[in-house]
């Protein structure tokens, strides 16, 4: 079967069978398909687009292209969340030992930071000796002990998409629904999922950034992992703003804590964790329905149990034992601490998430081409949400910097992204939509 020809068919808008699929997914994995003919049916099918039977071929031959997660004799249900990214969002951090505190077992395979939006990777990398490569066998051995586990992707989980992605990525079409829907579930069916909350962030900080957009995608995403075999809902959740109190590396991982401890929850934070924790609790048959769910999680919030199982994932993974009760003596701390002072009385009204995120970026938090180090210490701290009443030099949030040039920088970015007006903001609902 000739490459080119599989090329012509989709081209010519025709819906691909399941003996082109394969041989394009052998392809990739085996490089015997050039970049360009990769490239040119990847822009076919920016273009043209895909049917589900298609979506659902690709994303179960790439699954295929690697390493199968099998996960025997457990005894509960195998669950995990993914979100399609945003500014501040920790969720991750929170969900897995909330689920596993309720009977869930969360083998998360996380990813880093891409553009503006951080990785959950990239933030549990601040904890001094937390390691995000455990071979196999241990990662089997912790989830299974603790029932949870967050690490970073491997090279044989779906390595065929871990190639498409990347020539997706450098030529225009990575803004493609079912392309995007096989990309993100190859990689959760090769983790041997049972149920699959999905967030899908809409607004000016995500990549979703209208209504219509999110509501494809995540109608995509579970009409195709239905198709593949597993059970998913999608929440569409508010991403025009920053999500908690505070946004980088280290930062996130304090909040995290005193998330967990139960110092502060942040109301917006604390409703889309409640809300995806209860969705994968109902998926995985632990609860008769999210307000049972709800009750549960809370539970396992409010007598510690959640917070322990962070502690013990932590230390499972080769970091400190006391994170929990001594983080300021193990986190980095960033050498300048400046505060985003509002310019005039008013209330906030906007705020331009993505230049937020991309102003971390310009802090050393992200990553301007890959391979760059990060900066664990930068970021942003007590921001002050969408909605507050703030006088004339009051702080808008704080900055986390390297140094004074750095930090004067980013006072003026956060400035240029938040809006200050008169009248009281109406809240907006952060759970848009659900699907499935």
């Amino acid at each position: 079967m000739l490459a080119q020809e599989i090329i012509r068919a989709k081209r010519d808008g025709q819906a691909l069978n399941a003996a082109q699929i394969q041989n394009f997914v052998d392809g990739l994995t085996h490089n015997t398909w050039s970049e360009g003919q990769v490239a040119a049916l990847g822009m076919a099918v920016f273009l043209k687009g895909m049917g589900r039977d298609e979506a659902v071929l690709l994303t179960r031959a790439m699954m295929n292209s690697g390493r199968v997660m099998r996960w025997p004799d457990m005894p509960g249900p195998v669950l995990d969340k993914h979100s399609s990214g945003g500014v501040g969002d920790k969720v991750s951090l929170m969900l897995a030992p909330m689920v596993a505190a309720c009977g869930g077992y969360v083998p998360m395979i996380a990813g880093r930071g891409l553009g503006h939006t951080g990785g959950t990777v990239d933030k549990l990398e601040a904890i001094p000796g937390y390691t995000t490569t455990p071979d196999p066998a241990k990662f089997d051995q912790i989830v299974r002990s603790l029932g949870c586990a967050i690490i970073g992707q491997t090279a044989d989980l779906a390595p065929a998409d871990k190639r498409f992605y990347a020539t997706r990525d450098v030529t225009a079409t990575v803004e493609s629904v079912p392309l995007i829907t096989a990309s993100i579930l190859s990689k959760k069916l090769a983790a041997g999922l049972e149920g699959l909350a999905m967030d899908i962030k809409c607004g000016n900080g995500a990549f979703a950034s209208t209504p219509e957009f999110a509501q494809e995608l995540a109608e995509s995403i579970v009409a195709v992992a239905g198709g593949a075999g597993l059970k998913t809902r999608a929440l569409i959740t508010d991403m025009n703003q920053i999500l908690g109190t505070d946004v980088g590396n280290a930062l996130e991982i304090v909040e995290t804590i005193r998330y967990l401890k139960g110092e502060v929850r942040e109301p917006r934070l604390h409703e889309v964790t409640l809300a995806l924790c209860a969705e994968m609790l109902v998926l995985g048959g632990l609860a008769a329905d999210t307000a049972a769910a709800r009750v549960k999680l809370q539970a396992a919030l409010d007598s510690g149990a959640a917070a322990e199982k962070f502690a013990k994932m932590v230390v499972a993974l080769g970091g400190p034992a006391d994170l929990l009760e001594r983080h300021a003596a193990y986190l980095p701390v960033a050498p300048v601490v400046k505060p985003v002072p509002a310019p005039r009385d008013g209330v906030v009204t906007t705020m331009a998430t993505r230049d937020l995120g991309v102003a971390i970026v310009e802090l050393g938090g992200g990553r301007r081409k890959a391979g760059d180090a990060i900066d664990m210490r930068v970021g942003f701290s007590d921001v002050k949400p969408i909605g507050t009443r703030v006088a004339a030099g009051e702080p808008l949030a704080l900055i986390h910097a390297a140094d004074e040039a750095a930090a004067e920088r980013a006072i003026a970015s956060y400035l240029a992204a938040v809006s200050l007006g008169e009248a009281d903001v109406a809240a907006t609902p952060l759970v848009m939509a659900t699907i499935g």
